[in-house]
Order: C-alpha cells, then sequence, then structure tokens
C-alpha cells in the first residue's frame, strides 16, 4: 500500500456551495487569473514555505521512469513495461483558492505520467455512462454487459461495477499478459502460493491491482463502444478547457474490436507504463472541476450524485472509494484535515485531494513521497 505515495500529486479541496459561488474558471488556453494569498486572508509566508519545501524535496526516483517503473516493482514476477512511458521533469505544482492561483513552481505546462492518478478519471469514465444511462446501476452485476467470457465462471460471474471501482473483486485471470495473481503479490509465499490462493468473496477484501483496474477500463470500453480517450476528451476534457497535449495510452497488445473497429483499451495507471500523460494545469481544471461538485461554468459535467457515490467509503477498506483515496477515519487517515478529504494518488508522487472545508486545489508533482505530510502541514500553517 505505501507504493502507492510514490508518483505526481494532486490535491483538491472543497467549500460550502455557498463559497462556490465565487470559483473563477479559466477560459482554455487563457493565462491563470492570479491572486495574492492576502486577498484570501492566507498567510504568504507560511505559503511560500510550503512551496520551497515540495521544490526541496524532489522525488528521489530516477527521472528516466523506465528506470524507476521496473525498480519499483521488481518484486512482482513476470513484470515488465508494455506501453509508453517518458521522462519525467522535475517538481511543480499549483495552489488554487476559489479556483484563482495563489502560488504556482515548476514547469506547469509540461506533459509527464500521472501513473494511478489516472485511476480517477477512469472513475470518472464510469461516472460519466451511470450518468448517461449506459450502465444502469453500479451493483449489477459486469457479466450483464461484458459478455465474452471475461467474467465467466462461479467466482466471476459474481463481480459487480461496484466492486471493481472499489478494488475488491478478486477476479482472477489474465488480461493484456497481466496476471492477477502477479500483480503486487504478497511479501509471503511463492508462486504457487500467489497463483492457487482461495478466492475472496467480491466486496469483501480490498486489493490494490492494475490487472483488475485495467480490466475495468476494457469493460467500460465495451459499453461505451468506442475509445475511453475519446470519451473522456469529448464529455469532459473539452469543456473544462483542457489543453490539446495531454494523452491516455495502453498497452502495446492492448486491442480489441468495438463494431469492426479495432479500439485500444486503455490502462489504469502507468505501472507497466500507458496511463494519462498531461501537464500540471489540466490537472488543476480536473480538480477544479470537482471543486465544483461536477459543474463547469453552470453546466454539470459530472453528477453530483456521482461523485458522493464515488467519495463513500467502501466497507472493506473505510479509507478508498471509487478509484479515489478517502480520508475517512482509518490507516491512511491525514490529522488536520477534514474526514471529507478524498484524493487521487500514484507511483512517483502525484496526488489529487478534496476538503469541503478549503476551496483550495493543489497539484503538486514530483515531490518525495514520504514528505507529503510535511507539505500538507505546511498548506495548512497558511491557512
Amino acid at each position: 500500500m505505501k507504493k502507492l505515495f510514490c508518483s505526481c500529486l494532486i490535491i483538491v479541496f472543497f467549500t460550502s456551495i455557498s463559497a462556490q459561488q465565487s470559483i473563477y474558471f479559466p477560459e482554455r488556453n487563457a493565462t491563470w487569473e492570479a491572486k495574492s494569498p492576502k486577498d484570501f486572508k492566507i498567510d504568504e509566508n507560511s505559503l511560500q514555505q510550503a512551496v520551497q519545501f515540495a521544490m526541496e524535496n524532489e522525488y528521489s526516483g530516477s527521472r528516466d521512469l523506465r528506470i524507476a517503473i521496473l525498480k519499483g516493482f521488481e518484486r512482482e514476477p513476470f513484470h515488465e513495461i508494455s506501453g509508453p512511458t517518458k521522462k519525467r521533469g522535475g517538481p511543480a505544482g499549483m495552489i488554487l483558492k476559489n479556483g484563482y492561483l495563489v502560488a504556482s513552481w515548476g514547469d506547469v505546462k509540461r506533459v509527464d505520467m500521472t501513473f494511478s492518478v489516472t485511476k480517477s478519471f477512469l472513475s470518472t469514465v464510469a461516472g460519466l455512462a451511470v450518468d448517461e444511462g449506459l450502465i444502469k446501476d453500479v451493483s449489477d452485476e459486469v457479466s450483464q454487459y461484458v459478455w465474452d467470457g471475461s467474467f465467466d465462471g462461479e467466482h466471476n460471474s459474481k463481480i459487480n461495477w461496484e466492486h471493481l471501482l472499489q478494488q475488491n473483486s478478486d477476479w482472477s485471470g489474465t488480461l493484456w499478459g497481466g496476471k492477477d495473481w502477479a500483480d503486487r503479490p504478497p511479501r509471503e509465499g511463492g508462486l504457487d502460493d500467489w497463483k492457487f490462493r482461495k478466492l475472496n468473496e467480491p466486496g469483501t477484501v480490498m486489493e490494490y491491482n492494475d490487472v483488475r483496474v485495467n480490466l475495468l477500463a476494457y469493460s467500460l470500453t465495451q459499453v461505451w463502444r468506442k475509445s475511453l480517450p475519446a470519451v473522456l476528451k469529448e464529455n469532459l476534457m473539452d469543456k473544462i478547457g483542457a489543453s490539446t497535449t495531454w494523452r491516455w495510452f495502453g498497452y502495446e497488445n492492448a486491442w480489441t474490436v468495438i463494431d469492426g473497429v479495432e479500439v485500444k483499451s486503455v490502462t489504469g495507471g502507468g505501472h507497466s507504463g500507458g496511463g494519462i500523460f498531461i501537464n500540471t494545469e489540466d490537472m488543476a481544471r480536473f480538480g477544479l472541476l470537482f471543486l465544483n461538485e461536477g459543474k463547469w461554468k453552470g453546466e454539470e459535467l459530472i453528477s453530483k450524485s456521482w461523485i458522493s457515490k464515488a467519495t463513500t467509503p467502501s466497507k472493506p477498506n473505510p479509507n478508498y472509494g471509487y478509484l479515489w483515496w478517502l480520508n475517512s477515519q482509518g490507516e491512511r487517515h491525514m490529522e488536520g484535515w477534514s474526514d471529507s478529504l478524498f484524493y487521487a494518488a500514484g507511483f512517483g508522487g502525484n496526488f489529487i485531494m478534496v476538503d469541503q472545508e478549503h476551496d483550495l486545489v493543489v497539484v503538486t508533482r514530483w515531490l518525495e513521497p514520504n514528505k507529503i505530510g510535511e507539505f500538507m502541514s505546511l498548506v495548512a500553517e497558511a491557512f
């Protein structure tokens, strides 16, 4: 579980609905409007200390992310890089208050990998499918929608959409060459122990597993009947004024046929390459959308009801919702921040967090993961 704090960081904080009336939304390609921290009674010196801390505590892994990936997951049998990668930049970030820029550092227009931050984008694509009625209910068994054998068998046939979204399905199988049991195996035992383990009843045990997240992406591709990057672009990213530079990749062999056309099935992270490659400003836009409960300039792009479901604690893990981490009481609770805070997290030091007690969006990239708590404490001091 600790490995999850190894990537990019997007942190999003929410306030009350009344405060959201004054949120600023940047136009496409516009210079982000800045305001002085003093305009929001933010201590400028404390805020600058947080920024300086982020710049001085860069993630210690190699900037050549192929090296970082292989080293970070060297315990996994058969692990290899199967999708695109990109050498990363240095520390970068933005801090927004009510949508206005109050601090920034590094190259915020540089496109970098986001690793498992991608999972929260994938969750959002699932939410769009529910909002559109393509998925009637997350309690529906996935086999009702995907009948190609992926969910055959006594165990896999029980799995519903919520199980996949909460990472507690314990789906068993192989996808794009990846074996479910070989992804982040336990520290105890060996190949036979992992391969022939007793399966957990779906919905009872949370296990972070990219193969199963990639299965969710594949299943959603079947439901949408087109590529998920196109779905995300048309329904959300274009509407929030995102740049044209972000990309969402899958593995080299991850092709499926939809209506006679080959379509790439994307990944939910960069564990073996792939996932969403994006700049800091576009990440901030995504955070700002969630800050405003799914609305952008008054237009609802993702429903408030979906965001509520996505940020509701799961029974097996109170710190996890629908591919979003939660600050509710549990092992990952961050002291000093509201229980309503939620966030996306990925390998190498990238995150997205949400707290309704603050009208704040913080995007920080390539911060040493074990320093995130200190950084957040410094941000808190500024308020």
